[in-house]
């Protein structure tokens, strides 16, 4: 019954991330808004819905290493398991902003997480302020970056969806917000179940299970992407993601609800699992004079994380 739960949730989660993406940005042609500041702000708060409800739920209902868990796992599985992955079928070309300011950026949140969950061993309301301050002055240098770079990466952004009408975009957000209600409610309980009937701790399934299943819209796009050749997810967009999970999702969560470290081990080892991997992207990148990730160094990646979800149930 509890993997049903947490099956039926990743489903419901993947639907209603879709329709509330759909619905935000036909809203957001409605409102005449341009369509770089959607692809920047209004697809990446959308696609970053499932993981904030996740994360909610999970703190309101005082499961608060599944709510820290979510987002830890989650960067985690972006970089080795979906950068990976896609680096391991096509190399990925990168961009000169990758290491110039997404990558700074990334790596500075990733830290400020760490020393706000150290010191006081929660995220309170205003160290969650402070990491969604952070997120608006990112958003606000990379509209202005993106207005001066065309070859900007940006989020893909569907031109048909302007027409879509208004009664179509309230049944859409309505179907989004329930999807998500119920999906983030059953994939957060089923998890509970399973770590118990398992004997292992909550944080263990969250950083793996209920992390991969938040990650599996990021890793079907890009392996569909990849396989046809096209241009594979950007690593500014998954960077961006991971920036995201952590300045919006725990930031807004920790303003609504103090989200509490109960399990030591996401302090003295998943977040630095978590800061390891964001880290050793420079010098892989690096590695190669033509700036790109190839296939040892995807190889490299996955490799990696399968250690991570090893070493986090041993």
């Amino acid at each position: 019954m509890s993997i049903l739960l947490v099956v039926l949730g990743l489903i419901l989660l993947v639907i209603g991330g879709e329709y509330l993406v759909r619905s935000s940005v036909a809203l957001s042609f409605k409102l005449k808004i341009s369509k770089l500041v959607i692809g920047l702000t209004v697809v990446s708060f959308a696609t970053s819905a499932p993981e904030l409800l996740v994360s909610l739920q999970a703190a309101l209902n005082g499961y608060s290493d599944i709510a820290l868990g979510n987002v830890i796992g989650s960067n985690i599985a972006n970089i080795g398991l979906v950068l990976g992955i896609t680096a391991l079928i096509s190399p990925l070309a990168i961009n000169k902003d990758f290491y110039k300011f997404n990558w700074p950026v990334m790596m500075l949140v990733s830290i400020m997480l760490y020393v706000f969950l150290k010191s006081g061993k929660e995220l309170n309301f205003l160290e969650g302020m402070a990491l969604f301050v952070c997120l608006i002055i990112f958003l606000v240098v990379l509209i202005r970056n993106s207005r001066k770079d065309a070859q900007m990466d940006l989020e893909e952004v569907d031109d048909k969806l302007q027409a879509v009408s208004s009664f179509k975009i309230t049944l859409w957000m309505l179907i989004g917000a329930a999807a998500l209600y119920f999906g983030s409610e059953w994939l957060v309980r089923g998890a509970k179940d399973i770590a118990e009937s398992l004997g292992v701790s909550q944080r263990v399934i969250s950083v793996t299970m209920v992390a991969v299943g938040t990650s599996i819209p990021e890793l079907a796009a890009s392996v569909i992407a990849a396989l046809k050749k096209e241009k594979a997810i950007s690593l500014g967009n998954l960077i961006g993601s991971n920036i995201f999970n952590i300045t919006s999702v725990l930031g807004i969560t920790a303003m609504i609800q103090p989200i509490a470290v109960k399990d030591e081990r996401l302090l003295t080892s998943d977040i630095f699992w978590m800061l390891g991997f964001a880290f050793v992207l420079i010098p892989l990148v690096f590695l190669h004079k033509r700036f790109q990730l190839s296939k040892l160094e995807g190889l490299i990646l996955f490799v990696g994380y399968a250690l991570f979800v090893f070493m986090a149930f041993v």
